[in-house]
């Protein structure tokens, strides 16, 4: 009979040593109330009169499923984010919300399809990380009473309807087109200016227009392919005429 008690004193307390990993930490209870948090370690548990529940300390990645979401200026897109959190407050974790994994996913589709609804379809594509920011501060403040602390929110994809997508691929085309016009524009601008300047400075200068002339033609002859034409002016045409009349009332 000592035997038989021994050994259910030993079996009781084998069944009493709960470990608690690095990572972990344990929420205690005795007769249904707390009492206190659990280290990492070897810890008694007494069967029937204590319990506890374990509570997974790392950062969690949760992806957030794609959410249907109506924008300020009435399109419709689908949005999905991944959260990062975790639990920073043992107690409260275990005694304020029930799963709370799933109530801060929950948490986070309600709150993304609300800041979605607030902003412009411009804005959400041009501005993802400052509304994954707002998304974050919002479900950071809501889980606080949870002993949750959010890290970050990022938004991953935003899916388009088509015809939408057609739309901003026509729109993207007309800008690049615009900005085509413009660039070639400024740059018959300088151009012109810069020809104004050139013949200013060949005008003002005696012989500086014959000499381009005659670098142009340097230029020309370069290539055996090219074929010159001069045309002469008729004031050197006229001169070599008086020369010619001179030259035959002396004979």
């Amino acid at each position: 009979m000592p035997y038989f008690i021994i050994t259910i004193l030993f079996l009781l307390m084998i069944a009493s040593i709960k470990q608690i990993n690095q990572y972990e930490r344990g929420v205690k209870f005795m007769l249904g109330k707390y009492r206190g948090i659990m280290n990492p370690g070897w810890r008694i548990v007494v069967p029937i009169f204590q319990s506890y529940q374990k509570v997974d300390m790392r950062v969690k990645a949760v992806d957030v499923p794609d959410q249907e979401a109506i924008t300020k200026d009435n399109i419709s897109v689908k949005v999905n984010a991944v959260i990062y959190y975790r639990a920073q407050e043992v107690d409260r974790v275990v005694l304020e919300v029930e799963h709370f994994m799933y109530a801060i996913s929950q948490l986070a589709q309600t709150t993304m399809r609300n800041v979605v609804g607030e902003v412009e379809l411009d804005e959400l594509l041009s501005n993802r990380d400052k509304i994954s920011e707002r998304i974050r501060s919002i479900v950071d403040n809501l889980t606080d009473p949870w002993g949750v602390k959010v890290n970050s929110v990022d938004l991953k994809d935003i899916t388009l309807p088509e015809e939408m997508k057609r739309v901003i691929g026509k729109q993207a085309e007309a800008e690049r087109e615009k900005r085509s016009v413009i660039i070639k524009a400024e740059g018959e601008v300088i151009a012109a200016d810069n020809m104004a300047k050139a013949a200013a400075i060949l005008a003002s200068s005696n012989g500086a227009l014959h000499l381009r002339t005659l670098q142009s033609i340097n230029d020309v002859s370069s290539d055996q392919s090219n074929t010159i034409i001069f045309a002469i002016p008729l004031e050197v045409l006229r001169a070599f005429e008086r020369i010619g009349i001179k030259k035959e009332g002396k004979v």
